[in-house]
């Protein structure tokens, strides 16, 4: 079954992007097949993945928009492993276009329909602010992926996000639930990032992940040349850092599963 999760925070400059990219590649890698969808008129999880934003025919504007389906959107990255639904300036036209059309909050889900279950994961790197492309974006998963970097000010970052988060779940997307939380570009020698990591703890709990990712220079280098780190320098801290990552999204989605599993089991006996 598809998962799809929504990479998204309202403060820039947390590695979000990075954690997009490189999350799918990881996933990739574990033979997964993975959709990026890139809803930040920046582009750059499209250059990333090494797709030229300046030279797209179709892109994820045109889908938003109605006036091509997903499957003529979609390009290959070859170098990430993955498929790709790329973005480009045209994005923030798509954004101001939306505001004036029924259905608008829905678009992205109802796009994504028809590709979805060609795909295990899709992960949408949603832009740095709670507009309609992040509506849209939370609106279509089942999750929400939440880079954060050990900083000051980062706790009280979440408070919008995690109360856009809650509005969309009581009146548009009751599924939707906060996957978790990742601690990015972490420096161990800050004082204050370890402060900030344990308040993570202490207010989110297991909803953090166990993998940190470190402030690292190859990582730090790799979108520059249009490659995932994994592709990149696979041996660099940040590389293993992903693929920790991914690790622990799939026994985490295996363990949910496992008990959803369970619970019909329950319900059926209770029935019978």
């Amino acid at each position: 079954m598809t998962r799809i999760l929504a990479i998204t925070n309202q403060k820039g400059g947390v590695g979000k992007t990075t954690t997009c990219i490189n999350l799918c590649a990881a996933l990739a890698l574990a033979r997964r097949r993975v959709l990026l969808v890139d809803l930040d008129p920046q582009g750059n999880a499209t250059m990333g993945c090494g797709i030229d934003k300046h030279g797209l025919e179709r892109s994820v504007c045109d889908l938003l928009l109605g006036e091509a389906p997903p499957q003529a959107c979609i390009q290959p990255a070859p170098v990430a492993g993955i498929d790709v639904l790329p973005a480009n300036a045209d994005l923030t036209a798509a954004e101001v276009a939306l505001m004036h059309q029924p259905g608008r909050e829905r678009r992205l889900q109802q796009a994504l329909q028809t590709v979805a279950p060609d795909y295990d994961y899709v992960l949408v790197d949603c832009p740095p602010s709670l507009n309609m492309l992040t509506i849209n974006a939370l609106v279509a998963a089942a999750g929400v992926l939440i880079p954060v970097q050990c900083e000051y000010y980062a706790l009280e970052g979440l408070t919008a996000l995690l109360e856009t988060v809650r509005q969309i779940r009581e009146t548009i997307n009751p599924g939707l639930e906060i996957d978790g939380l990742v601690r990015t570009m972490f420096d161990a020698r800050n004082r204050l990032a370890g402060q900030v990591s344990e308040q993570l703890l202490a207010h989110f709990g297991d909803r953090v992940y166990r993998t940190i990712v470190p402030r690292n220079v190859r990582l730090a280098e790799a979108p520059s040349h249009g490659m995932p780190i994994l592709a990149y320098d696979k041996g660099s801290r940040g590389a293993i850092a992903y693929l920790a990552l991914a690790g622990e999204l799939l026994r985490r989605d295996e363990a949910r599963r496992q008990a959803a599993g369970t619970a019909v089991v329950a319900e059926d006996e209770v029935a019978g």
